[in-house]
């Protein structure tokens, strides 16, 4: 963050000094990051004393400032030099102020937080700074840190780690950036209608994303037109001045055009498009290679992945239009997509081991769309260069969440879709509905019996696969982060396969 005294940030987000007298905090300066876990405190940094489902940040204050914060973002007095900000509302239908309501607290800090951040992003705008924002219903995590990868030879690159893309990630990371910074790479999710907006307030985009419109949050959104509605936001955002860059293959996205002041740069995996993609071909771990070609670009270009997936090509597209736009060569482009490997945890990293099981960690997230990509990976790895030396396969999968409606229906359609690729083991993991209409849909599909199995938790998938599993079998694990599926993943991916203690 830039550096502030404790009476400006005060004064920019409407706080009042606690513990700290005005002179004192005209003096205090915040040079260090802002953080929320007292645990990454470094000197000179601000804490933000947030309530959680476990632990309440004022409580870690005093231990925040003996390891060097400066002060604290709080919603009360904490004892040591704090700037509190009044809770707001939690209770919309009487309109109190509840200042020990959680709830409340919370809401108070984040929204300082926010204002805290948007006045950053303005000054450091006026230095030359460029915002990127990056959304979609699914791929937002992978398609930022391809962008993080391919502008990181022009400049310095500030990008969230994993999926900081809410209300309290997403002005965290516009505070990582400084006076050095010339980018800042910035994922944005809605789980409601005016969402995106409000995070694009913060810190407003020159270049925006749009990758897709799918499925994600229905329970919440209740309609696909709901969800394409909400993610047009981003694009609204934009100024006149500035680029809106559109993954064209997908109608809803395309239809944004019209939604945009800013000039428009089409995607797209096949002409006509102002970047578009050759004929798509896939190596042994589903890698993507294709030709480049850009309008206005030096000629074309091959590309060779790092990441694994078909649907990378449009992530990777949308990623080259971006540093094209900011002044990068295609070939440039190339050689940093090239050397993009899985950047964010749990989010298609593709290991081998020392047996010869290679495992695809794809579960940090899942929504229909991605779900049906990361099977067709698994279809694809486990065929091979040669037919006649198909690897057995394994689908280990848990629930999408947040569809609403449409759970069972698109649980069932995962199962058949599993037995249509050839899968040869699917693994059901979890209980309710949603798992019981995906077995269900596999076994329908395929007349399956012992090749899809329902095991109620990790630890009994973890012990059928350390039972069953065989040299050179390719393994699948993928859900929506609640359903806790890392922890297999983890297990799958970093234990001795000797070891099954």
């Amino acid at each position: 963050m830039i550096a502030l005294t404790v009476a400006q940030i005060a004064e920019i987000v409407g706080g009042r000094l606690a513990d700290i007298t005005p002179e004192q905090a005209e003096r205090t300066v915040v040079t260090g990051t802002v953080e929320f876990d007292s645990r990454r405190i470094a000197p000179g940094a601000l804490f933000l004393a947030l309530p959680g489902a476990r632990a309440d940040g004022h409580d870690h204050a005093v231990s925040a400032v003996d390891a060097g914060a400066v002060a604290v973002l709080a919603a009360r007095p904490v004892g040591v030099p704090a700037i509190v900000v009044e809770p707001v509302a939690s209770d919309s239908r009487s309109g109190a102020l509840e200042h020990d309501d959680e709830a409340g607290s919370g809401a108070a800090v984040l929204a300082a937080l926010a204002k805290l951040a948007a006045a950053v992003a303005a000054a450091l705008v006026a230095k030359g700074l460029t915002i990127i924002g990056v959304t979609g219903s699914s791929g937002k995590t992978s398609t930022k840190d391809l962008i993080a990868a391919v502008l990181a030879p022009l400049g310095k690159v500030i990008a969230p780690p994993g999926s900081f893309n809410n209300e309290l990630g997403h002005p965290w990371t516009v505070l990582r950036a400084d006076e050095n910074s010339d980018y800042l790479v910035l994922e944005l999710s809605a789980r409601h209608r005016g969402n995106i907006a409000a995070l694009a307030a913060i810190a407003p985009p020159q270049i925006a994303v749009v990758l897709n419109v799918g499925t994600a949050h229905l329970g919440e959104f209740g309609s696909r037109e709901a969800i394409a509605e909400t993610k047009a936001e981003l694009a609204q955002a934009v100024p006149e001045s500035g680029v809106v860059i559109l993954n064209v293959d997908d109608s809803a996205v395309s239809a944004m055009a019209d939604k945009t002041v800013a000039r428009v740069v089409r995607v797209s995996r096949s002409a006509p498009a102002d970047v578009w993609a050759g004929p798509v071909v896939l190596d042994e771990l589903a890698r993507p290679r294709f030709t480049l070609h850009s309008e206005g670009g030096a000629g074309e270009v091959p590309v060779s992945l790092g990441v694994s997936g078909d649907h990378q090509v449009g992530n990777a597209l949308c990623a080259a239009a971006v540093a094209l736009e900011c002044g990068a060569t295609p070939q440039q482009v190339a050689d940093a997509l090239a050397g993009a490997g899985p950047a964010s945890g749990h989010r298609m990293h593709v290991s081998t081991r020392a047996d010869g099981v290679t495992v695809i960690d794809d579960s940090y997230n899942a929504n229909p769309d991605s779900m049906r990509a990361a099977l067709q990976a698994l279809a694809w790895i486990a065929r091979g260069e040669n037919p006649g030396e198909k690897r057995h396969s394994w689908a280990v999968l848990g629930e999408m969440a947040e569809l609403g409606e449409d759970a069972i229906s698109e649980h069932d359609r995962i199962g058949r879709l599993a037995v249509r690729l050839d899968v040869s083991r699917l693994i059901v993991v979890g209980v309710g509905r949603s798992m019981g209409a995906m077995l269900h849909g596999a076994v329908m599909e395929g007349s399956w019996g012992a090749e899809a199995t329902a095991v109620p938790d990790v630890d009994a998938a973890l012990a059928l696969l350390r039972a069953e599993l065989q040299a050179g079998d390719v393994v699948l694990v993928k859900a929506s982060n609640s359903a806790g599926l890392t922890a297999l993943a983890d297990a799958l991916t970093s234990e001795d396969p000797g070891d099954r203690r």
